[in-house]
């Protein structure tokens, strides 16, 4: 089928608080506002920002756990987040998620081998000789033995446990695959072993994955394309080598200047930033960053900006760095293009 396989129009997403008393009005979270995007089959989309920035949520609308409050997701054309119970059930077939907590997220009274075929069963009927076979197949493919199948989740390791949710992910043979911090809970080095699965993965059965991370490193090794998230808007969308090389969002600049450095003797790009995230229940008007921003002037506390293209291709909201008139923008200064941040 032509066109992506993924692709968000206006997603939104608002959480009423109780009102008071003498409050006729309810206010709301404004915790995802018009987010655009799109995922090409066998593409990873990264998307970034700091905590309480809307990526869970983003996760959560995409995968249908929640229902937007204005927006669409459409995959392979078709809006799911209008689709009623039995039209959303088979499009679950398509859809998967893997979780933060490897452990959480795994049924401790379940073995291994349940796990895996579980989600299997809620569509069709497998024999006992077809359940082992394809919980053996799907633990040889994540690294792991087929006789892990027999343990309980307690009986393994943090990278099996996750492994373990990778293998149950793919029963289905999904499409796309919602990564939501997948690997924040491990150590580095099963972090590696994990991403680079993912990876082989992608390549050998040509999924799509939405990897929703705050770890710039992470992000810059298996990201295609990455999505800047603040308050609830994406505010840089570029691919990995230009957002590295060049971020031009005062917000993506900071985010990668506040990465650590392993290598001591590599130049760091100053880029603080002072202040608070505001509160997304009263969020500040015009652009949500111009409280903190240093390029910041009269009228980003007026207007809100819009994603504009720039000459590479990427899309920034920022009316200093890409004003929609294309005019009067300032040029990105000559360090980013020297920093040496990974």
């Amino acid at each position: 089928m032509n066109g992506p396989l993924l692709k968000v129009e206006n997603l939104t997403k608002h959480y009423p608080l109780g009102a008071g008393f003498l409050n006729k009005t309810t206010p709301v979270v404004r915790a995802v506002e018009n987010l655009s995007f799109s995922v090409e089959a066998g593409e990873t989309l990264c998307i970034v920002g700091e905590s309480g920035c809307g990526k869970s949520t983003v996760a959560r609308l995409l995968m249908r756990l929640m229902d937007p409050t204005g927006g669409r997701v459409l995959i392979d054309e078709t809006d799911i987040a209008s689709l009623k119970k039995h039209a959303l059930r088979a499009f679950r077939r398509r859809m998967q998620m893997v979780f933060q907590d490897p452990f959480s997220s795994l049924n401790p009274r379940l073995t291994a081998g349940q796990i895996i075929t579980e989600p299997v069963e809620n569509f069709e009927r497998l024999s006992r000789k077809q359940r082992q076979a394809l919980a053996a197949d799907l633990l040889r493919k994540v690294g792991m033995a087929p006789e892990m199948m027999h343990r309980f989740p307690s009986e393994m390791s943090g990278g099996q446990r996750q492994r373990l949710g990778i293998a149950r992910a793919l029963a289905l043979e999904p499409s796309l695959i919602i990564a939501d911090e997948a690997v924040s809970a491990l150590d580095v080095s099963v972090q590696a072993q994990i991403l680079n699965l993912l990876m082989d993965l992608q390549e050998q059965m040509g999924i799509a994955f939405v990897f929703i991370s705050h770890d710039l490193g992470v992000v810059e090794h298996i990201g295609h394309r990455v999505a800047v998230m603040y308050l609830g808007r994406i505010v840089e969308l570029a691919t990995r080598e230009a957002l590295f090389a060049t971020p031009v969002h005062p917000y993506t600049e900071a985010l990668i200047a506040a990465a650590p450095v392993p290598d001591p003797t590599r130049v760091r790009l100053e880029a603080p930033v002072e202040g608070e995230v505001p509160s997304p229940v009263n969020p500040p008007t015009g652009c949500a960053f111009h409280p903190r921003c240093p390029l910041a002037v009269e009228r980003c506390r007026i207007d809100i900006p819009s994603l504009t293209p720039m000459s590479d291709g990427r899309l920034v909201a920022c009316h200093v760095r890409a004003p929609a008139a294309g005019v009067n923008a300032q040029p990105v200064v000559a360090a980013n293009s020297s920093l040496a941040v990974r």
